[in-house]
């Protein structure tokens, strides 16, 4: 009768804007709100966030959050839980992308500008494992390194399959990626949103779905 009630615990990586605060007895900080391409989602905070948390925090900062989160299989919810907190402006493409100034787009790198560029990366637990988590902190460094915090999203997906393969992520023009690790993700982004520096560094197993 136990194995009818199990939580399955795996790491994610979140990006939002941040909404408000959750706070206990009037004082004690629980967790916050964030507005997420997938609606409204709360995030308790690990203790040693909840101390050191500067309150002052003003609402439509865009962050990223990278946590555990557990799910109940008998009651279908789903728990996060944020052990790390960054800035972070990826997820524009609803809000102020439509109010984007046009002459900004001049000074684009990318080859290709397209509205709303995303970002697929797989957050299943065995991706995470082999260097999902890092992997979302170098695109949304490398992300705002080139000023496309308002051109490029990050978003976690469910299982995406070749799990051996991990971590997998697939980039806006539908180009697929296996086991590709944090250092090539500015070599990544050269070659699909225009090179910084001619560097050449090869990635692993690359796939595009567009190719017929």
């Amino acid at each position: 009768m136990g194995k009818s009630h199990r939580k399955e615990t795996s790491e994610f990586c979140l990006q939002g804007r941040f909404l408000d605060f959750v706070i206990k007895d009037g004082y004690k900080l629980k967790g916050l709100l964030l507005a997420t391409s997938e609606g409204e989602r709360y995030i308790k905070l690990a203790k040693h966030l909840r101390h050191s948390f500067d309150l002052r925090l003003p609402p439509g900062t865009w962050l990223q959050v990278v946590g555990e989160k557990k799910y109940d299989n008998k009651s279908g919810e789903v728990k996060l839980k944020a052990e790390r907190v960054m800035a972070a402006r990826q997820e524009v493409e609803i809000t102020q992308e439509a109010l984007a100034i046009p002459s900004k787009k001049k000074q684009e790198k990318s080859p290709k500008p397209v509205k709303g560029n995303t970002i697929l990366v797989c957050q299943k637990s065995s991706c995470m494992k082999r260097g999902g988590k890092k992997l979302c902190q170098a695109l949304a460094a490398s992300i705002s390194e080139r000023g496309l915090e308002d051109q490029v999203t990050i978003k976690g997906t469910g299982c995406m399959k070749k799990c051996k393969a991990g971590p997998n992520l697939i980039m806006p023009d539908k180009t697929r990626y296996t086991k590709i690790q944090a250092q090539q993700v500015s070599t990544l982004m050269d070659k699909h949103f225009g090179p910084k520096e001619q560097v050449e560094i090869a990635i692993p197993e690359v796939v595009d779905v567009n190719r017929k």
